[in-house]
């Protein structure tokens, strides 16, 4: 039964206590993120939604429904509490390294993972980079995945408003996108050219059963350690250390460190790491 702790202002769900706690147990358990007290509102906002979409009045009633093992209500669950922040050449300083990186590599394929897609703005970075520093003829595989359904739907669709792209040269956006016209006035979509490079897959990284053929010689794991407890992160890195090449990068989160898996990773510049024990 729920808890008669007061719920939210608006009221309209009953949610105590003891429901915002199953909720912190179920999203650790099924996506490995750890949600603080600060995050009771957001919940209550994004999984109420679930509830009207249910028809449901009470937290504990909507918690019985996803634990009887509907798939599909657990994967719309995880979405809600999916945090998506994202831009294009977000943290800029990596993708010059990105580049240099790509044609030290010499003439053979570049395989990149981006492991935390969103709504797709990191990989079509990503691949524009290597087509910047490659050429359009490049030899290059970008995997880019998501816990979050939603947003690789969106990701492999490719359309963006024109205001996501205003803060890119002019010449970039002319180069790499087209711009929509009539209902599509205001979106821009990015090219077949750019899009043709990227695999769109949904991979929770905290799923036993996730497996990708290395070596890769880029990973992009952005902003994505800082929602996992030290025990969750640590266990992360130690799949991601073998499928990177023995001279590959990962790239990390500006407020991300890995300090606590010196073993498997060292520093290499500002939140780049590369394989411990390889030169």
């Amino acid at each position: 039964m729920s808890s008669s702790a007061p719920a939210p202002a608006s009221g309209e769900f009953d949610f105590g206590d003891p429901d915002f706690d199953r909720v912190r147990k179920l999203i650790y358990a099924y996506a490995g993120i750890s949600l603080s007290e600060s995050k009771r509102q957001m919940v209550y906002s994004r999984l109420g939604r679930r509830l009207r979409a249910l028809n449901l009045r009470r937290f504990d009633d909507y918690l019985d429904h996803l634990e009887s093992g509907d798939p599909s209500e657990k994967e719309a669950f995880v979405n809600a509490l999916t945090t998506n922040l994202t831009a294009f050449f977000r943290e800029p300083h990596h993708f010059p390294i990105l580049a240099e990186h790509a044609r030290q590599a010499g003439p053979r394929p570049l395989t990149v993972w981006c492991s935390a897609s969103s709504t797709g703005e990191e990989p079509y970075s990503i691949a524009i980079t290597l087509i910047e520093a490659l050429g359009p003829s490049a030899q290059v595989r970008i995997l880019a995945t998501d816990v979050d359904t939603n947003v690789l739907d969106k990701a492999s669709q490719g359309v963006y408003p024109l205001d996501r792209v205003e803060k890119m040269p002019a010449e970039q956006v002319k180069r790499f996108f087209l711009r929509g016209t009539a209902s599509r006035n205001g979106f821009v979509k990015v090219r077949p050219e750019v899009r043709d490079l990227i695999t769109f897959r949904q991979i929770n990284l905290l799923a036993p059963n996730w497996s990708l053929r290395g070596p890769l010689d880029v990973i992009f794991c952005r902003n994505v350690m800082i929602y996992f407890d030290k025990p969750t992160q640590y266990g992360i890195l130690k799949r991601f250390a073998p499928l990177l090449h023995p001279q590959g990068l990962l790239f990390a989160g500006h407020s991300e460190s890995l300090h606590h898996a010196a073993d498997l990773f060292r520093l290499r510049g500002k939140t780049v790491y590369e394989r411990a024990g390889h030169a």
